[in-house]
């Protein structure tokens, strides 16, 4: 089989292996200049600081050309960015090559994106989290030849551009699909009174969850469900079995609707199941109430932390058309879920393997025998 050019590179220029160094030896990391939103002036110039976007915009820039910034507090501390426009660095620092003869600054880049999970696990101190630049210095760069560096820099500029178009499209067809499946389930749930409607409450048992705090959970695999739309804690006992819709009780997000069909501990939430199987299928009620959810979400009462009571959505009022068409409904809905919600299937999960194809190309392109070494 033909070689590529970076596997003849390799083989030409360091059949041996490459020399490692600390990052700190090979590039000028300077540290930001402090501003607030008060002291910006308005203009078009990006203010970096400890999140990955632009924290605001200001009318002059500290940074000139191609520079890499690391974030440098805040819950995205460490992360890395590359920019080619001028730009102000506040609560981040920069990195650019002491010597362009030794190391390409898009090289080393590419070499802290595929080692961003590391950076960020550098962070320290309570309360707001902070990466230093004394801890970024110490990691250790590989230094293949500046013709090495190029080539890999080419090939990932190349596969970069490709990875960002494919999953454009994608995105683009995922949002598509989203409007499509949300027309579809209007349309499918949508009845006169050629049906017959009753309360919520008539056809499902609504039973109130069982108050858990973190401290009373005993590690376990079993999903808690409370007040958010993900699991609060994991715990070692369900208090639900089989197939269950649950609505979440209080927070921001209560009356959020989902469904589940493992076992879980219903907390500060409560679930739904229907009083007999031969008048309601329990997926078309999911997707009547997910049909509605904001309608749900307005349900909330009180000050402070609002809560979606049972008695009130005990009255929503659900048509009830033939068993066989609450099945046939269900499983058209089914389908439309598993293709713009499911990561295992459908359009998210070609996203996810275009991002895991893109990774393991990096990782394989920056990963390099250290010279001397074993």
């Amino acid at each position: 089989m033909k070689k590529s050019r970076i596997e003849q590179l390799i083989e030409q220029l360091c059949p041996e292996g490459v020399e490692f160094k600390p990052l700190g030896e090979v590039c000028v990391m300077k540290k930001g200049t402090a501003i607030t939103a008060k002291d910006v002036v308005p203009g078009n110039i990006p203010v970096l600081a400890g999140g990955k976007n632009p924290a605001y915009y200001h009318n002059e820039s500290n940074r000139e050309g191609e520079t890499i910034v690391i974030a440098g507090s805040g819950a995205y501390a460490g992360f890395v960015s590359y920019w080619t426009q001028p730009i102000f660095v506040s609560d981040a620092f920069s990195l650019k090559p002491i010597n362009d003869d030794v190391v390409v600054l898009k090289y080393v880049y590419y070499f802290l994106k595929n080692i961003q999970e590391k950076i960020h696990r550098l962070k320290k101190g309570v309360g707001v989290p902070h990466v230093y630049i004394k801890d970024v210095a110490k990691i250790r760069i590989p230094l293949p030849p500046i013709e090495v560096q190029k080539e890999i820099v080419r090939i990932l500029d190349a596969f970069t551009e490709l990875e960002a178009e494919l999953e454009a499209e994608l995105e683009a067809e995922l949002e598509a699909r989203r409007k499509q499946y949300e027309y579809y389930r209007k349309s499918l749930l949508t009845f006169g009174e050629e049906v017959e409607w009753k309360a919520l409450g008539e056809v499902c048992v609504l039973k109130k969850g069982t108050a858990i705090t973190a401290k009373d959970v005993v590690p376990g695999n079993i999903p808690v469900l409370a007040g958010g739309k993900n699991p609060a804690y994991y715990h070692n006992e369900s208090n639900r079995e089989g197939e269950t819709i649950v609505i979440a009780g209080s927070g921001a997000y209560a009356g959020f609707v989902s469904y589940w069909t493992q076992p879980i501990f219903v907390s500060d939430a409560f679930s739904l199941k229907p009083i007999n199987d031969d008048v309601v299928v329990l997926k078309y009620v999911y997707y009547f109430l997910k049909n509605i959810q904001e309608k749900i979400h307005r349900l909330k009462k009180g000050v402070g932390v609002p809560h979606v009571y049972i008695k009130d959505v005990a009255k929503i009022r659900i048509p009830l058309p033939p068993l066989s068409e609450q099945r046939r409904i269900g499983s058209v809905l089914d389908r439309f879920d598993a293709l713009v919600n499911d990561l295992t299937v459908g359009l998210p999960a070609e996203i996810t393997a275009r991002r895991q194809q893109y990774e393991y190309y990096r990782n394989r392109l920056l990963t390099f025998r250290e010279r001397g070494g074993e």
